[in-house]
């Protein structure tokens, strides 16, 4: 199985270290570098030119690259970063991550509605599925009529 690695400044050492990525997660997570690799390397990449979109787009959008999902709220308790509103319970949001210091940390949720004034694009389907693997056929469905009938974002 192909992955991608990114060299970085060792944390807790000396040197550097490498972070491993399948490839479609290093288009999504780490598109520059990913970009970087692509443009480098000479090894034949299975979907290579869905994989080199995919990371332009994510290049493009600077919080793209924080979507690790979607999921329906477990309570109402969370807010949503861009306009700090609670996210009810049972309602379908976006995981974020940020990736600070080698690591993808946890860093809240968006409404549906919010995601092109957070994203600066409504079109995010593609790495909501990807990082979204345990959804249903079902919930798939019905994560997609959600964004086709979320509101626009104040």
């Amino acid at each position: 199985m192909l992955r991608f690695g990114e060299r970085l400044h060792n944390l807790f050492g000396e040197g550097e270290m490498t972070l491993w990525f399948h490839p479609p997660c290093a288009a999504y997570k780490r598109p520059e570098s990913f970009l970087q690799a692509l443009a480098e390397t000479t090894v034949a990449l299975p979907e290579r030119d869905a994989l080199e979109r995919a990371a332009r787009n994510n290049a493009a959008q600077r919080r793209l690259p924080r979507i690790d999902g979607a999921e329906r709220a477990s309570s109402g308790q969370a807010r949503c970063r861009h306009c700090r509103e609670p996210i009810s319970k049972g309602q379908w949001r976006i995981r974020l991550v940020f990736f600070e210091e080698g690591f993808f940390n946890a860093s809240g949720f968006v409404h549906l509605g919010c995601r092109e004034a957070y994203f600066g694009t409504a079109e995010v389907l593609e790495p909501l599925l990807y990082f979204s693997r345990d959804l249903s056929e079902q919930d798939v469905g019905e994560l997609k009529q959600a964004l086709a009938a979320a509101p626009a974002a104040r």
